[in-house]
């Protein structure tokens, strides 16, 4: 099937489906909190991983090991963080102010001094999606978008190193686990005494949403595409959180709003262009890392 369906349209649902459940789990942070919500997704997650491909935890060097389990560590306050963000925010403003952070990732990579613009338009673009100058800022909120977005860019520096060090599905049968321990220091609180088989049925599907199916799409998406194909369709996830705020939790974006996702877009694709890896054994096939987001 992956090599009749474009591996755009893979890359593509991928983002849609990391979008869908983050809107999808707002219904839960009501009962488990949105910590909650994330250390149940999370763990679901992580017993399904298990259950496909079981990890060798034998030979692994010490190195190995403390970048894999950093990586699961990242992902783990990623993911809280980022709901913990949408629980005050608008979804579509919490992925641009995520966004900044493999934004930031792109233009390190670059050598180029003007590619420094980009986060400078990003910025600008953040700035009208959050409009300050109203007084209505949700100060935590941004924090924690803020918070989501450097868990983002460290996410990505240490997928690309465990990729270099493990394949196929070894280290996310690692990482996942991990990244539900680390949740679970704040959700399991806030989710105690509130688990009832109603709640787990709901974490199943929405861990199919997120880590399961997009990491799955994005596996195969990323045999096939180079470092500048995926990184400008990565480029048009804030836009694919707009419209899915907009759709499934009727959060409309003012005409200012509207054009700050415009630029944050922009500036994702514009710093792609310079943010190729170039190093790494795998360089001269132009691989990239998952998104993982939320």
């Amino acid at each position: 099937m992956s090599t009749r369906v474009p591996a755009w349209t893979l890359a593509v649902a991928a983002m849609l489906l990391v979008q869908l459940g983050a809107a999808f789990s707002t219904n839960l942070f009501d009962v488990v909190g949105p910590a909650g919500t994330s250390w149940l997704r999370l763990t679901m997650g992580a017993l399904i991983f298990l259950a496909m491909k079981r990890p060798q935890l034998r030979g692994i060097a010490r190195h190995d090991a403390l970048v894999v389990i950093a990586l699961g560590v990242a992902t783990g306050v990623l993911t809280t963080a980022f709901l913990s963000a949408v629980d005050r925010i608008p979804l579509g403003t919490a992925v641009a102010i995520e966004f900044l952070g493999p934004l930031g990732v792109a233009v390190a990579r670059s050598h180029d001094r003007r590619s420094l613009a980009w986060p400078a338009l990003a910025l600008v673009g953040v700035l009208l999606l959050t409009e300050p100058w109203q007084g209505s800022i949700d100060v935590v909120g941004v924090a924690f978008a803020v918070m989501s977005g450097a868990c983002w860019a460290t996410y990505i520096v240490l997928t690309q190193q465990v990729g270099d060090r493990f394949g196929g599905l070894d280290g996310l049968s690692i990482t996942i686990p991990v990244a539900a321990c680390t949740a679970a220091l704040v959700g399991v609180p806030q989710a105690w005494g509130h688990l009832t088989w109603q709640v787990l049925l709901a974490g199943v599907g929405l861990s199919l949403l997120l880590p399961v199916l997009p990491f799955s799409l994005e596996l195969l998406a990323l045999r096939r595409l180079t470092t500048g194909a995926y990184g400008t369709l990565m480029a048009l996830e804030p836009a694919i959180g707009v419209v899915t705020g907009l759709v499934i939790l009727s959060q409309v974006p003012r005409p200012l709003q509207v054009v700050g996702v415009v630029l944050v877009v922009t500036a994702g694709v514009g710093a792609e262009r310079g943010g190729h890896r170039d190093d790494g054994p795998d360089a001269h096939d132009e691989t990239v890392v998952p998104l993982g987001t939320a």
